[in-house]
C-alpha cells in the first residue's frame, strides 16, 4: 500500500488526456462547432504547419440505420460529432489525437516513425513487480484529474446549443467510466421518465466489439502517456473453467470483505475507490445526464448473482463453439441474431445452440452478472477495473476469430445495423474520431498481440519471463549468501585442519599402546579383574 501511495504521489500532476477536449468545450467552440485546437510543437491547429494534420469538415454516413430506434433529431450522439461539433482535426500519416499530437496504435517514436508490438499478458503471469505497478497505475489513473479533457453534464439543449458549456472535471481513470455511460446511456426523449431504452452505440450490435477494442487501446495509450511507461500494456483474465472469481484477491483486484460481503476487503487499494454515472434508473426517471460526482463505494460479490441469469462462468467448450461460428453478425443484428458470433460472444447468444435471445446470459455478459455489483449494470461496469481484464479476454477471443476466419470487410454491415453500429459511423463519444470498420481488423495491424496466441516456442519463452525477471531481482542476494556460505566453509575447513595439526604433536598420539590386562598381574588383579573372564 506505502508504495502506491508513494507512486501516485510522483505522478499526481502528470497531465492525462481523453473526451471531451478542455480547448474544445468553450462557449466558442461550441458556438463555431469546430475542435481543431493547436499542436503544441508548431502552434498551428491540428500541427497543420508541420504537416500533422488539418481542420477539415466531418464526413457522416448517409447509411439507413436499422428499426430499433425510431427517432431522429433527439439524441446528441446521432450523426456523431455533428451535434457539438462538424470541424475536426484530420490526422496524417502515423499521427493521432484531437490535435494530431500522438502517435498512431503501434507507433512510438518523436515523428511516430517506430513500429513496435506490444504484449498483453496474462495476470497471472505478471511479476510481482509486474502487479504493483498495474495496481500503481491503476490507482494513480484513478487519483489524477484529467487536465486535457472534461466530460459532458448535460445535453446540447441543456447546454443552450454551446451558450452555456456544462462539462465536468473528472480523473483520468473516471473520463472512461463516463465514455462507457455515455455510449451505453438510454435516449432522453424529454421529460421526467421519458426515455428509450433499445438504444446502445456500443453494445447489442456489431460494434460491441471494435468499439471494445478501440476502447482498451485508447485507455492503454493514455496510461503510457500518464506514467511515461511505453511498454505498459492491459493484462488479461482467462476465465475459461473458472469456478470463482480468482482475481479477486487483494495482491491483484481486491478480495472480499468479512464486514460486508458487498464491499472490498479494506487491504486492497480499490476499497477506497468512489464510483460514478452507476445510478441509470435514477438519471431515467429524472430525465437528466449523469452529473459525474462520486455515488458510493465500489460495490462486488461474486457468485451472490442470480442463477436463473447465469447459471455459471463459460467453459472452454463454449469459446470454443462460439469461436467455430463463421457469421459474424446475422440477422437483424441485435440481441436475437441467431448463428452470430457478435451475438454469442456478447452474451446474447446461448453458447451451445447460438441462437439469439437466449434466456441465460453466457460468454461476455456473464461475467458481469457473475460480479454482482457495479461491473453488473451496463452503464456503470467500468468503475470496476476487473472491466478491463475481463474486456482484454473478450478480445482475445475477437482476435482468435479473426485470425481463423480471415473475414473480408464485406462481413462487417454497411448499412441496416442499430443505430451508431454501421462500418462508417464515428465511434460515440470519441474525439478524435473512428470509424467502426477501422478496428474490424487483426490486433497485429494495431500493433498489440497476446500471449497466448504466440507460438509454442513463443510461449515456453514468455512463461518463463517472470520467473527470470524474479531472479534477477534476487540473484545479488543469492550471490551474497553463497559468498558467505563460502566463506563459513572455508572458516570450519580451515579451523579443523588446525586443529589435526596441533593434535598431530601430541605425546599421547605417540605413546606405545598396552594390553588393558597384562599376564603377569597378580592374583590380586586377576580377582579385582573379574568381568574379564566373562
Amino acid at each position: 500500500m506505502l508504495k502506491l501511495t508513494i507512486i501516485s504521489f510522483m505522478f499526481c500532476f502528470v497531465p492525462s488526456y481523453q473526451q471531451f477536449p478542455r480547448l474544445c468545450a468553450t462557449r466558442e467552440a461550441l458556438r463555431i462547432k469546430e475542435c481543431c485546437p493547436s499542436w503544441e510543437g508548431d502552434g498551428s491547429p491540428c500541427g497543420a504547419s508541420s504537416g500533422r494534420g488539418f481542420c477539415q469538415d466531418v464526413e457522416v454516413p448517409d447509411q439507413p440505420d436499422g428499426p430499433q430506434y425510431p427517432f431522429s433529431g433527439l439524441d446528441d450522439r446521432e450523426k456523431w460529432p455533428l451535434v457539438f461539433y462538424n470541424r475536426t482535426c484530420q490526422c496524417a500519416g502515423n499521427f493521432m489525437g484531437f490535435n494530431c499530437a500522438d502517435c498512431k496504435f503501434g507507433y512510438f517514436g518523436v515523428n511516430c516513425n517506430d513500429r513496435r508490438e506490444s504484449l498483453r499478458r496474462n495476470i497471472f503471469h505478471l511479476s510481482r513487480a509486474e502487479r504493483i505497478r498495474l495496481m500503481s497505475y491503476l490507482n494513480l489513473a484513478k487519483q489524477t484529474i484529467s487536465r486535457d479533457y472534461v466530460v459532458a453534464t448535460g445535453t446540447y439543449q441543456e447546454m443552450e446549443n454551446g451558450s452555456n458549456p456544462m462539462f465536468a472535471d473528472v480523473s483520468l481513470y473516471d473520463v472512461f467510466v463516463w465514455m462507457h455511460y455515455y455510449v451505453s446511456r438510454n435516449a432522453l426523449l424529454g421529460g421526467p421518465g421519458n426515455v428509450w431504452t433499445d438504444v446502445d452505440f456500443a453494445h447489442w450490435a456489431p460494434a460491441f466489439l471494435p468499439w471494445h477494442r478501440l476502447y482498451l487501446l485508447h485507455w492503454e495509450h493514455e496510461i503510457r502517456k500518464l506514467t511515461g511507461d511505453m511498454d505498459f500494456t492491459i493484462p488479461y483474465w482467462d476465465w475459461r473453467d473458472a469456478q470463482g472469481c480468482d482475481v479477486c484477491t487483494d495482491e491483484l483486484m481486491g478480495a472480499r470483505s468479512s464486514q460486508d460481503p458487498s464491499l472490498l476487503s479494506p487491504g486492497s487499494v480499490f476499497s477506497s475507490w468512489k464510483v460514478l454515472c452507476s445510478q441509470a434508473q435514477n438519471y431515467n426517471d429524472r430525465g437528466v445526464l449523469c452529473d459525474a460526482v462520486e455515488e458510493g463505494p465500489l460495490r462486488r460479490n461474486p457468485g451472490n448473482h442470480n442463477r436463473n441469469v447465469v447459471e455459471r462462468l463459460p467453459t472452454s467448450a463454449d469459446v470454443e463453439f462460439t469461436l467455430s461460428l463463421t457469421n459474424y453478425d446475422t440477422g437483424a443484428m441485435d440481441r436475437g441474431a441467431n448463428m452470430s458470433f457478435r451475438n454469442t460472444l456478447e452474451g446474447f447468444g446461448d453458447p451451445q445452440t447460438g441462437l439469439g435471445n437466449s434466456s441465460r446470459m453466457g460468454m461476455h455478459a456473464a461475467l458481469h452478472v457473475f460480479m454482482n455489483g457495479s461491473m453488473s449494470s451496463v452503464q456503470g461496469s467500468a468503475n470496476d477495473p476487473i472491466f478491463l481484464l475481463h474486456h482484454a479476454f473478450v478480445d482475445s477471443i475477437y482476435e482468435q476469430w479473426l485470425r481463423r476466419h480471415e473475414p473480408s470487410p464485406s462481413q462487417y454491415p454497411e448499412s441496416d445495423a442499430p443505430i451508431g453500429h454501421n462500418s462508417e459511423y464515428h465511434m460515440v463519444p470519441f474525439l478524435p474520431l473512428y470509424r467502426n470498420r477501422e478496428f474490424f481488423i487483426s490486433s497485429k495491424d494495431l500493433g498489440y498481440e497476446y500471449s497466448y496466441l504466440l507460438n509454442a516456442n513463443q510461449r515456453l519463452a514468455e512463461s518463463m519471463r517472470p520467473y527470470l525477471e524474479e531472479l534477477q531481482d534476487v540473484w545479488p542476494w543469492l550471490l551474497l549468501a553463497g559468498l558467505c556460505g563460502g566463506i563459513v566453509a572455508v572458516t570450519i575447513a580451515a579451523a579443523i585442519l588446525t586443529a589435526k595439526r596441533r593434535c598431530g604433536r601430541s605425546p599421547w598420539l605417540h605413546m606405545k599402546k598396552q594390553p588393558l590386562i597384562r599376564s603377569s598381574d597378580t592374583e590380586e588383579t586377576k580377582h579385582r579383574n573379574y568381568q574379564t573372564t566373562i
